[in-house]
């Protein structure tokens, strides 16, 4: 019997890849048709998004999506990751931690709150020269990653915690796609010059979608129910009804002539009399074609 089609929420526990994840989803639904919307480090945990069969065409869709973390950052150290998995290259001082108030913790976040210009960690999954930067630098190599424009649309800090040498600082953070919450921590320890990296990270929402609705990864060999795909593109993108003609004409590559003043954003979740989702479609002029069609499912 073939797997259904659809996106399953996983909440990942920490000490695991996201690659490990997607490993044991293959296994529970016997399909190795499965892909993720974007990872979370092996020290992280919280929501991941899958893709099955079909449902992976959608991926792409919710990739760039922004994003909810909890987090706590340790100031007083530097690590070479910048995060608990990484060893610690600088600390700082009983005198210097003394002079980190609130208030400068307060400057601190406010600083890195809005559209900012980040340095991606140096121990991350980008790609230079077509290896991927992590590889290079555990190989000894310098990287040298250039910054990026990201938005942090929310950092508020929950509790400051002074104990052990250090300052804890729990905070939840709302950010864009491709934001590194390590390379806050980094730039805030940075910034009120001890040092600083991430001892907790937990992902709580990606969208619309929330960790309150994500599975246990011990349920996965239950095989738990997925999330429609017609529901998924609908809450990301909006939803267009169309005929069963339409339908028919867009699983065919045809134009809707004419439509494109029934869509208010760029691109749209096609949706048959049914409930079925057609695929996506995009402006062409005052006419929508197809941006992607899903597999039909047989009769």
């Amino acid at each position: 019997m073939r797997p259904p089609s659809g996106i399953l929420l996983v909440d990942k526990p920490g000490g695991i890849t996201s690659h490990d994840v997607v490993a044991r989803t293959r296994r529970a639904f016997g399909t190795r048709k499965i892909g993720h919307a974007g990872t979370l480090d092996p020290m992280a945990t919280g929501l991941l998004t899958l893709g099955i069969e079909g449902a992976t065409r959608l991926l792409t869709y919710l990739v760039g999506l922004d994003k909810t973390y909890d987090t706590t950052i340790r100031l007083g150290a530097a690590t070479t990751t910048d995060d608990a998995e990484g060893e610690v290259v600088a600390t700082a001082g009983p005198e210097e931690l003394a002079s980190v108030t609130d208030e400068r913790i307060a400057s601190g976040v406010a600083a890195l709150t809005g559209a900012i210009s980040q340095v991606p960690s140096t121990f991350s999954a980008i790609k230079v020269d077509g290896k991927r930067a992590y590889d290079l630098a555990r190989s000894g190599q310098d990287v040298e990653l250039k910054s990026r424009r990201v938005t942090i649309d929310r950092f508020t800090v929950a509790a400051i915690r002074r104990a052990g040498g250090f300052i804890d600082v729990d905070a939840t953070i709302d950010c864009s796609s491709g934001t590194y919450i390590r390379a806050l921590a980094r730039d805030l320890g940075a910034d009120l010059g001890v040092g600083g990296h991430l001892t907790m990270l937990r992902r709580t929402r990606i969208g619309p979608f929330a960790l309150a609705d994500a599975h246990a990864l011990e349920t996965l060999a239950e095989r738990p129910a997925l999330l429609d795909p017609a529901e998924v593109a609908g809450r990301v993108l909006g939803r267009l009804e169309v005929s069963a003609d339409e339908a028919r004409d867009l699983r065919h590559g045809k134009r809707l002539d004419g439509a494109a003043s029934r869509m208010t954003g760029a691109n749209a979740a096609a949706i048959d009399p049914d409930g079925v989702l057609v695929g996506i479609v995009e402006r062409r002029g005052d006419a929508l074609k197809s941006a992607m069609n899903m597999p039909e499912v047989p009769a």
